[in-house]
């Protein structure tokens, strides 16, 4: 039986190569070249679509071979040619079901903050000393990781304990999919290990939070004139006869949130207006600011829960010389490079596991973590 492909994928497919080319051709029209912002709008699409497309047309040219050979097999009667669609198909049906399994990745819905930078958040938990130790230990770790992709650590804040460790740090990652690769390392990460200030030697278990937050944007909106109430009134004070005679002053209230600017600095009308709007612009920034700071605490509490021994989704375990990520029965047992940095088998597998669960049409924050060590 021929392998059958979805005509809603197909269909898919088609659409997003048809707008590749579209935008191809836009990006070589004068005045999109002229124009910064939608040029580099398109520039970021036309890459995004890039890979789709170029798996797209390598799929169709294996699957069009494998739907030539199907019907060699069905309508030939000449044995040499019966024998080469036979072979071409045992040797195509893997490659292409492999293609299709891939495609359905892809076309799976994009996480938008994928592209951006992050801020990385690490802070001692459960263990004293040794979890401060370990935050800086696995603070260097994700440093060398950022490294080795290219990226930029800048470190934001920094509180030291007495050992030599972190109560807390705070850093921005900037780069390439930064967000993308550091997501899933949201959590409790607890360690298992001999600490340097242990005198008898006894293993200890500690844990540090890790939070991944997307580096938040300029928060940018439009102020709707219609729900603003503009008062215009004399100035008072010193300013002489003019103030006493001109309505000049204005009183700028934004109903929907009850904000007030005035201004009565200028002798003109117009430029008082302006600076009264700068001023509620301002101040309207700074209240979506805060809203937006208030979302991700929210987000941050919920990535890294309480910081107890339990709530682990990694365990680094010195002694046995092996790291387990709990949501996936994954270990390594190469300790030594994933504390240099090679998280990457970490990495790609999390997102793949995720993936799968979003093609399944299961929800990714409900995954259920190993009770295994």
């Amino acid at each position: 039986m021929a392998i059958s492909v979805q005509a809603q994928m197909l269909h898919r497919l088609k659409e997003s190569e048809a707008r590749f080319l579209r935008i191809t051709e836009e990006l070589g029209v004068p005045h999109i070249i002229a124009d910064r912002k939608k040029f580099s709008e398109l520039s970021k699409e036309h890459s995004s679509l890039q890979s789709l497309v170029d798996n797209y047309r390598d799929f169709m040219r294996d699957y069009n071979n494998y739907l030539g050979s199907v019907e060699v097999l069905e309508n030939e009667k000449d044995p040499d040619l019966l024998a080469m669609a036979k072979e071409d198909i045992s040797s195509l049906e893997p490659e292409i079901e492999k293609k299709i399994n891939h495609l359905q990745f892809m076309l799976l819905p994009k996480d938008p903050r994928d592209e951006k930078n992050a801020v990385l958040e690490i802070r001692a938990g459960v263990g004293g000393d040794e979890a401060g130790i370990f935050a800086a230990d696995l603070y260097r770790a994700y440093m060398r990781f950022a490294e080795a992709k290219g990226w930029k650590v800048e470190p934001l804040s920094l509180t030291e304990n007495s050992s030599g460790g972190f109560k807390e740090i705070v850093a921005n990652i900037t780069g390439d999919r930064v967000f993308s690769q550091f997501k899933h390392e949201s959590g409790v990460h607890r360690v298992q290990r001999v600490p340097k200030t242990e005198a008898q030697g006894r293993v200890h278990t500690s844990t540090v939070t890790v939070a991944i937050l997307p580096e938040a944007e300029e928060v940018e909106f439009d102020i709707n004139p219609n729900e603003l109430r503009i008062d215009t009134y004399r100035a008072g004070g010193a300013g002489g006869q003019h103030v006493n005679k001109t309505e000049s002053a204005v009183r700028i209230t934004h109903l929907p949130t009850g904000e007030v600017v005035q201004c009565q600095d200028e002798r003109s009308q117009h430029k008082n207006k302006d600076k009264a709007m700068k001023v509620l612009r301002t101040r309207l920034l700074e209240h979506a600011r805060e809203k937006q700071r208030s979302k991700e605490a929210a987000e941050r509490k919920a990535q890294v829960g309480g910081g107890f021994r339990n709530e682990r989704i990694r365990t680094y375990n010195f002694p046995q010389g092996r790291v387990s990520d709990h949501r996936i029965n994954m270990t390594s047992y190469n300790i030594g490079d994933v504390m240099n940095g090679f998280f990457d088998d970490f990495v790609t597998a999390l997102n793949d596991y995720y993936q799968t669960l979003l093609l399944k049409g299961e929800d990714p924050t409900q995954v259920k973590v190993s009770e295994e060590d």
